[in-house]
């Protein structure tokens, strides 16, 4: 397994992982090309703040990705370059989990982030990844509060 940071030339491949992770979620969609487009417009204006990570088996295609947003955060005295990160969009093919290439993908994002200067790191789970994202130090915080839409 190979792990790198994702460029504009796999476009295509994360859209056809984020497409097979969601489009259930959404009937609009036409089809994973036009969604390709969408997100490579989308992605072309958000590369300073939204890093893919992807993974590869021995072919060059790839099985696994997971985004880091990195988000400036408002300066204070003394510290004039604050940075948090969000682990987003983790997703391994069906038939590849169970290897650690999650894991792996979401071990590479939070290095970055953290290489970059990013005073926390956070992820919203489902209740099933929780237990991975415990394992690879994670932590619940009471702090950590979300207000619901309405």
């Amino acid at each position: 397994m190979r792990i790198s940071q994702a460029n504009p030339d796999d476009v295509a491949d994360l859209a056809r992982l984020l497409w097979l992770d969601t489009h259930h979620e959404d009937p609009a969609e036409r089809s994973v090309d036009d969604f390709a487009a969408q997100l490579a417009q989308w992605w072309a204006t958000r590369q300073d703040s939204h890093v893919a990570f992807v993974a590869r088996l021995l072919q060059p295609e790839i099985v696994g990705m997971a985004w880091v947003a990195l988000v400036p955060r408002v300066p204070r005295p003394g510290a004039t370059s604050r940075l948090s990160a969000d682990i987003q969009s983790v997703f391994v093919m069906p038939e590849q989990r169970g290897q650690g290439i999650g894991s792996a993908l979401v071990e590479a994002a939070s290095e970055h982030a953290t290489r970059l200067g990013s005073l926390r790191v956070t992820v919203h789970s489902g209740r099933t990844a929780v237990p991975v994202y415990e394992r690879l130090g994670f932590e619940s915080s009471r702090q950590l509060l979300k207000r619901p839409p309405g």
